[in-house]
């Protein structure tokens, strides 16, 4: 299948680290090879970049990473199709407008007879399974809440409520973002780690490049990134559960829904966010 990559921070971070080590398992430390994306937040709106390439020899993904990104929020995806051609329109992650603001979204897994998308405004442009299951997502938001944004504590039980429903079409591992929150979904592995003062030095898994985080960050900066399978081989990674829900706001765990448990966990959520009808995916080089 597929693999992704989210990331929450309390500021802009230089995100080419990471990515740096997770792009090569588009077609060199792993098989991903069927394309790949990027969408990263400035604020309300995103950008979003994809290619059909795999990402470990993609000329864009490596003037990404030459071009040095920041961002407080992105999401990015390494590509083994099951459902649909290869192609620009079915690279992950999608983007949509809900609430006035962007939305990203990115999935590993395979969703069997997910033909629809739900009773609302939001629809599919390519034809994988991923991007049903994302209108899905984002309609049944829109039928719950209409045009007025919820808070956060809301939105979190009803994305792991709309979720857990979709997940009977079979395993929906997901990261979606709203540039706020960053909601990461187990079905059958995910992981997280989240980094924080006094930082430390770790060692990437796929390219062997080491950093010392204490020469990037300040005392008071924080940040959770979000992986299929943990980037890194010297770092706390915690695995989710399958049917886990966890939700990130500025480099920090903040809610956490079971679909396995009677009622919703909910730890510290801040007041509110949340993102109108649609926008799609920007070309690559766009």
């Amino acid at each position: 299948m597929c693999q992704l990559l989210g990331l929450s921070a309390s500021g802009p971070v230089a995100a080419d680290f990471s990515l740096g080590g997770f792009l090569q398992r588009g077609g060199c430390t792993d098989h991903h090879s069927d394309g790949w994306g990027l969408g990263w937040y400035q604020g309300r709106q995103c950008q979003v970049l994809a290619d059909e390439l795999p990402a470990a020899h993609s000329p864009l993904a490596r003037s990404v990473l030459a071009g040095s990104l920041r961002s407080a929020s992105l999401i990015a995806h390494v590509r083994k199709a099951t459902q649909g051609r290869i192609r620009l329109s079915n690279c992950h992650p999608f983007r949509r407008n809900l609430w006035e603001r962007d939305w990203l979204f990115a999935h590993n897994g395979h969703l069997r007879q997910l033909n629809h998308h739900g009773e609302g405004p939001y629809f599919a442009c390519g034809d994988t399974d991923s991007e049903p299951a994302f209108c899905a997502l984002l309609n049944g938001l829109f039928r719950r809440f209409g045009a007025v944004e919820p808070g956060s504590a809301a939105l979190a039980q009803a994305v792991g409520e709309i979720s857990a429903v979709l997940s009977a079409h079979g395993p929906f591992n997901f990261l979606m973002s709203n540039g706020e929150l960053l909601f990461a979904r187990c079905s059958t592995e995910l992981h997280y780690v989240e980094r924080a003062w006094p930082f430390g030095r770790a060692h990437l898994v796929d390219t062997g490049a080491v950093i010392d985080f204490a020469l990037h960050n300040h005392r008071h900066d924080r940040v959770a990134v979000v992986a299929t399978r943990p980037l890194t081989s010297d770092e706390p990674w915690q695995r989710l559960a399958p049917g886990e829900l966890q939700v990130f706001v500025r480099g920090r765990r903040v809610a956490e829904w079971a679909q396995y448990s009677d009622e919703p966990v909910h730890v510290g959520v801040p007041p509110a966010i949340a993102s109108a009808p649609c926008a799609h995916m920007v070309p690559a080089g766009a």
